[in-house]
């Protein structure tokens, strides 16, 4: 079977196209590079395209067709929360139009399995510590919308032409499989912190009144490996004829501060730096941490690597 991954020479796209060729599977990655880099796909095939194109959808069904894919997992989507509230009006036309575009080709294609990259954003700012697939969805961003409104369109077209879809909601990806794939960008706190070290800066945490123990925001921090191992767990699951769940949280269930996640950075770069503190950010919460119950006990996956691991991988990836 080939596996069609948009986004697939993105961060996290990367490492999943990787453990999926690792695992024997035929691979085709669909990306417009503009933030993937084409050196991370190591000879998979690949094609460019703009997903959030309004003409990208006969190209798409055709190299779904002329690639014999047979399910197809979608990362590719813009995912700055600042960002996307500065900026909604894009932030559904790239997110929501390119999901539809992928699903509309699906369905010329006769391609019938799915798993959607969503987001914990979906959830807003949750009434427990410990967020359960069932909890309330308040997202407080344009792209937690975003994410929100794809699962809805993934959950319409099973229902309209009977696609097999899922969704899972990462938590807070880090870490890098190899030096690589390393997450190149700086949007994300770790990447963030280890730019700032690199240049002799004070990283930066932005809100310490939040009402957690030392006033940072509280993440789940989640190893990209692992979270590229869900995406092939998922997949197996879309092949069962009974399916009792659509959505799955996927991360550690458990959760640390920013600050402790700076501290630890500090201490590895052996920088004597102390934290800047900033005013918060919008569409940030005070603690996101999953429950990974369900994803356990339907698709048998747990995350293998903790905290520590997940930053030295991200920072030996830095130092290469």
């Amino acid at each position: 079977m080939t596996v069609l991954v948009t986004g697939g020479a993105g961060y996290i796209g990367a490492h999943v196209v990787r453990l999926a060729r690792a695992c024997g599977l035929e691979v085709l990655v669909v990306d417009d590079f503009s933030t993937g880099d084409v050196r991370r796909l190591d000879g998979t095939a690949w094609e460019r395209l703009d997903l959030a194109a309004r003409d990208c959808v006969p190209r798409l069904a055709e190299v779904m067709r002329t690639g014999r894919v047979t399910s197809v997992i979608h990362l590719a989507a813009r995912k700055q929360v600042a960002e996307s509230v500065a900026r909604p009006l894009w932030y559904y036309q790239q997110n929501v139009a390119g999901l539809a575009h992928v699903l509309a080709a699906m369905e010329l294609a006769s391609v019938d399995r799915l798993v959607f990259s969503s987001s914990a954003a979906v959830y807003g700012e949750p009434d427990d510590p410990v967020v359960h697939e069932d909890a309330p969805t308040r997202p407080l961003s344009a792209y937690g919308e975003t994410k929100l409104v794809g699962e809805w369109l993934v959950r319409a077209a099973t229902r309209a032409w009977g696609l097999r879809g899922v969704s899972l909601r990462y938590f807070n990806v880090v870490g890098a499989g190899s030096p690589a794939l390393r997450d190149t960008g700086t949007s994300n706190l770790v990447t963030q912190v280890m730019d700032r070290l690199s240049r002799g800066l004070a990283p930066q945490v932005f809100g310490t009144d939040y009402p957690t123990t030392d006033g940072s925001c509280v993440r789940d921090f989640v190893d990209v490996v692992d979270v590229a191992d869900a995406h092939l767990a998922a997949i197996e699951y879309l092949e069962r004829p009974a399916r009792a769940h659509d959505v799955f949280n996927v991360g550690t269930g458990s959760g640390s501060s920013v600050l402790d996640v700076v501290t630890r950075l500090t201490a590895m770069a052996g920088s004597d730096l102390q934290a800047a503190r900033a005013a918060r950010r919008p569409g940030d919460v005070a603690v996101s941490v999953a429950s990974v119950d369900r994803i356990a006990a339907e698709l048998g996956w747990h995350a293998r690597r903790g905290l520590a691991d997940a930053l030295a991988g991200a920072w030996s990836g830095a130092r290469a």
